[in-house]
Parts: structure tokens; sequence; C-alpha cells
């Protein structure tokens, strides 16, 4: 596509988690040795204007909201001259390395996240995806079977994909995700992404974990298109353990159709449109 995938963006964002960490006192927390850590529950990204090999970024972060043992964190990228290229809302659990058990926050922590205080900046807020939570999944591998998802990806977590906790890290899970599109539009929606200068992009993001394979586990990757109109389409990938058919992660995405020249959203005809919906999937959630 010529800018930097989501996987990329997913990956600075960890950076910023560990340096987040450091300024909230809990420096080292992504140590090998560490005995307490910060585990990602859930992450929303707005795609606001792509990154280009070599652009300069800036990240900075802050804290949206702390509970007992849980905090919302804010992320924001930005290019050189200002412009928001991504702002990232992260979910974590204050919790044990090895278990992920969550715990408490001492106070000195809870302290020191309040006057980490921050907002999202204006243009950065969710537009087409709610973040309300998400009580109970109704992902799993029987069902996107009996769906008819469009099976794109399938694989073994190799050491190397792993936090210093045995857990695949998050941006391996994003990067799976992305790997699958080409997949998912051979066989699905096609129509608005047949022009010759035509690619895909992303705008906005929501990656929900619901457990954590570690190296040696294998997934399996559903992907199916839930909705939309004629210049966004609604995705979404379930993530499952092919042993028991429970998710590991369901996420939901806003996709377009991008044109490589321009650098504009290409809007589908209602040709198109009439088309690309045969291959539309009700029923479809995190």
């Amino acid at each position: 596509m010529g800018h930097l995938n989501v996987g990329f963006y997913v990956a600075r964002s960890m950076e910023g988690l560990a340096g987040l960490s450091a300024e909230m006192g809990l420096a080292g927390a992504f140590a090998p040795h560490a005995q307490a850590t910060l585990v990602v529950r859930e992450q929303y990204i707005r795609f606001l204007r792509e990154a280009r090999m070599n652009a300069p970024l800036s990240m900075t972060g802050g804290v949206l909201d702390m509970g007992e043992d849980s905090a919302r964190l804010l992320f924001v990228l930005r290019h050189a001259d200002g412009a928001l290229a991504a702002t990232f809302q992260t979910v974590v659990s204050h919790a044990t390395s090895c278990e992920a058990r969550s715990f408490p926050w001492s106070a000195r922590t809870l302290a020191r996240g309040q006057a980490l205080a921050a907002t999202v900046p204006a243009g950065g807020e969710p537009r087409s995806i709610t973040l309300e939570p998400v009580v109970e999944t109704g992902a799993s591998g029987r069902r996107a079977e009996a769906l008819g998802l469009a099976l794109t990806g399938r694989g073994v977590v190799m050491a190397q994909d792993c936090d210093p906790f045995g857990r695949l890290r998050t941006e391996g899970f994003m990067q799976r995700l992305s790997s699958a599109i080409p997949g998912l539009f051979a066989t699905r929606g096609r129509a608005g992404q047949r022009r010759p200068t035509a690619g895909g992009a992303a705008l906005e993001y929501r990656l929900i974990h619901h457990a954590w394979p570690r190296a040696g586990d294998r997934w399996v990757l559903y992907s199916g298109i839930g909705g939309g109109d004629a210049r966004v389409q609604r995705i979404f990938h379930w993530m499952v353990d092919p042993e028991t058919g429970r998710p590991w992660a369901t996420a939901e995405a806003i996709s377009v159709a991008f044109d490589l020249e321009t650098r504009k959203v290409i809007a589908m005809t209602d040709a198109e449109l009439a088309e690309v919906r045969q291959g539309w999937t009700d029923g479809l959630g995190l």
C-alpha cells in the first residue's frame, strides 16, 4: 500500500506502553525478571493520517481512567508537523507476569497515574466503532464455520513471537489480522478494489484479547464482512484455538478501498456495492 501497516502502529504503541508504565512507577514491567506487568486486554485505534517509510513520528502517552487493578491508557502518534497519525486507547490490567492474574495498583502508582491524566485530542475519538464493554463473545470455531466465514489464516505461535512471559505479543495478533485481508478480499467484497490503482486501508480497529496463546499453540483465523456502505466495510476477525474452538482474540475494523495514486478513499458504484453485499455476513460481532 506504500504506507506502514497496522502491525507497525501497534508495535510502536507497545513501546509507548513500556515507557508510560515506567512513568507510572512500574519501570521494568516488561523485563524478563518482572514479577508484575501490564497485560493488554483490548485496544482501540483510530488511524488518521498515513505514515510512509522513514516518516519522523513521535508518541505521547497518558491515563484516561484507572480502576482498582486496570486502566485505560491513551497514546497519540503524531507526524513531525504535529498532525495526528493515530490515537490508541489501550485497556490494561495490573497483573502477575506469568499467570496474568490481576491485582490492585499500589497507592504510589495510582497517584502517579492521576498526575498523568490525559484527554483524547479532537479528531481522535472513536467514530464508527463502539467501545461498549463486550460481556460475552459469540465467537467460536464452530460458529465461524456455520456462518461460512473465510478461513484467512492458520499457524503456530513461535517463541520469537512471544513477550518475555511467553505470551503472543499484541502486535503479533495485529500482524496476523493485517495479513489476512488479502485472503478475505480474494473471496469477499472485491468489487471496490478491482481498479488498477486500488489498495486498501484501515480507518479504525478494536482488538479484544480473550486468551493468550503461547509458543507452540496453534491458531486459526476466520474473517468476514459484517456490513458497510459505498465507502466503508465493517470487517470482523475471529482468531480461535483449533483444539477447543474458543477464541484467542476478536477484532472489528473499518476498512476502505484506497486509491494508491491520489491517496483518497474510493467510493463504490451502486453496481459494485450490490455485488459486494452478496459476500457480507449477518450476525458478526466481537
